[in-house]
């Protein structure tokens, strides 16, 4: 019988990483929401100049209970747009003060969208999806320095 080589084992007293508390989703989520910040912060200057140059540009579709005019819309969603490009940019950076603001962020760009449903029903369902998975991204990774 040939002889295997013995594989070398760790030295017991020798000092080990430290854990990891994410899990490789939580790490690549988190890359995820700051683009999607910076992406739906794009969209969002982008539908709040249209709202704020033409009262015309979207239809309400039926009777709603939240009744804000088109160009109040629209700069609500220029200054959310706004803040969420910085935001994301600063989550990509690794900012120690992006996760935070991001989730508040996304927060009020949920309702913002939520209130926005009778202008553009399906665009506004897919964006609160979107920013719940940048809720859930940000509140569950956890930085090398918490750790």
């Amino acid at each position: 019988m040939a002889q295997q080589a013995a594989s070398p084992r760790p030295d017991p007293g020798a000092p080990r990483p430290a854990p990891s508390r994410n899990s490789p989703w939580a790490t690549g989520g988190v890359t995820f929401a700051g683009v999607l910040m910076l992406i739906n912060g794009v969209l969002a200057v982008l539908q709040g100049i249209a709202a704020i140059a033409e009262n015309d540009v979207y239809a309400r579709l039926g009777d709603y209970v939240y009744k804000i005019n088109l160009t109040g819309w629209g700069w609500i969603l220029l200054i959310l747009g706004a803040l969420a490009v910085v935001v994301g940019w600063g989550i990509l950076s690794g900012a120690a003060w992006a996760r935070a603001t991001g989730i508040a962020i996304a927060s009020l760009h949920l309702v913002a969208q939520f209130l926005f449903l009778p202008y553009q029903p399906v665009w506004s369902v897919v964006m609160v999806a979107l920013d719940v998975f940048i809720l859930w991204a940000l509140a569950v990774y956890r930085s090398e320095d918490e750790v």
